[in-house]
């Protein structure tokens, strides 16, 4: 017996070897221990998904999807409308700074130019709801392509920004040697 004067941690109990514990028998389906199945096919763990047919859901029996699902599906590509965003605000900060006036005017301009945006985006869903959805029976699972249209919008109206400011026009044109 081990001694009772060490922790119980420390103590070690001697067992004698058995036989057969602790070998692993050979595999008969080509496992080597060591060598890994690259390339074999596996059959697959879970049962297949049986099809969905494609039953116009018009009525009240329409599976709810609650509204996290809903927006999940909407931020998805929202990289691109942050991007044109950004874009846009640099580019109106520099027109707003160089016009050393008041601030009123130009961030009504640019509050507005965020609205006309989002009413882009808007639309932009609601064509590909019409288009890819209702006509052509796809599924859309991102908001990418309407977020790509706004970018390109914002991006757009950035350039028109910095088009409005004299010095940055005057450095452009000194750029290109017109």
């Amino acid at each position: 017996m081990a001694d009772q004067t060490q922790p119980w941690a420390e103590r070690t109990v001697e067992v004698p070897p058995q036989p057969g514990v602790g070998v692993v028998p050979p595999q008969r389906d080509g496992f080597r221990r060591g060598v890994a199945s690259v390339g074999q096919p596996r059959t697959p763990r879970t049962e297949q998904f049986a099809t969905v047919d494609q039953t116009d859901w018009s009525d009240d029996s329409a599976p709810r999807r609650p509204m996290s699902w809903h927006l999940a599906r909407l931020r998805r590509g929202g990289e691109w409308s942050a991007a044109g965003g950004l874009f846009a605000f640099v580019c109106w900060g520099i027109w707003a700074i160089s016009g050393r006036g008041e601030l009123g005017t130009p961030l009504l301009t640019f509050v507005l130019s965020l609205l006309t945006a989002v009413g882009l985006f808007g639309l932009a869903r609601l064509l590909g709801r019409l288009v890819l959805e209702r006509q052509l029976g796809r599924v859309r699972r991102t908001a990418r392509g309407a977020h790509l249209a706004t970018a390109l919008f914002l991006v757009g109206v950035g350039v028109a920004y910095l088009q409005q400011t004299e010095w940055v026009v005057a450095a452009w044109n000194w750029v290109t040697g017109h």
